[in-house]
């Protein structure tokens, strides 16, 4: 599925996600995440091995959702929640994050700002499906 130019701008605007990932007894697990978008994908960097990367390298099924941060004509909060499958590969995170790091801290933001960080790990999200209020929402 193609991610449209209304998520682009709400990623590019800094806005993080709240990833969700499966926990091995199924119970959702949620945390923070700054996120970008390279070619179809959405990208994700950890610097070390983490709880939702063990929960993405066992069930891929993930889900993400962002906040707008605007109201539609009616009064409702907009957000887009978007349902993919995760892939995590080793390396590269150091520059993904040091991107992002520009998007979400600032022009001249310097991260991970440790000397010789790890490789991390990068994880590319394939969009299935995308809802929830805003222009990227369905009629």
């Amino acid at each position: 599925m193609e991610i449209p130019d209304s998520i682009r701008a709400l990623l590019d605007a800094g806005r993080p996600a709240h990833l969700t990932t499966l926990d091995d007894d199924g119970a959702p697990f949620t945390t923070l995440a700054w996120v970008g978008i390279e070619g179809p994908h959405l990208v994700i960097a950890t610097l070390f091995d983490q709880r939702k990367l063990r929960n993405m390298r066992r069930d891929p099924r993930v889900s993400l959702s962002v906040e707008a941060g605007t109201r539609n004509p009616v009064g409702l909060d907009e957000y887009v929640v978007i349902g993919g499958r995760a892939e995590v590969v080793a390396g590269g995170a150091p520059a993904l994050l040091e991107r992002l790091a520009k998007t979400y801290l600032g022009p001249d933001a310097d991260f991970p700002g440790i000397p010789d960080p790890p490789g991390g790990f990068i994880t590319r999200i394939t969009v299935e499906q995308i809802h929830g209020v805003g222009p990227w929402s369905a009629p």
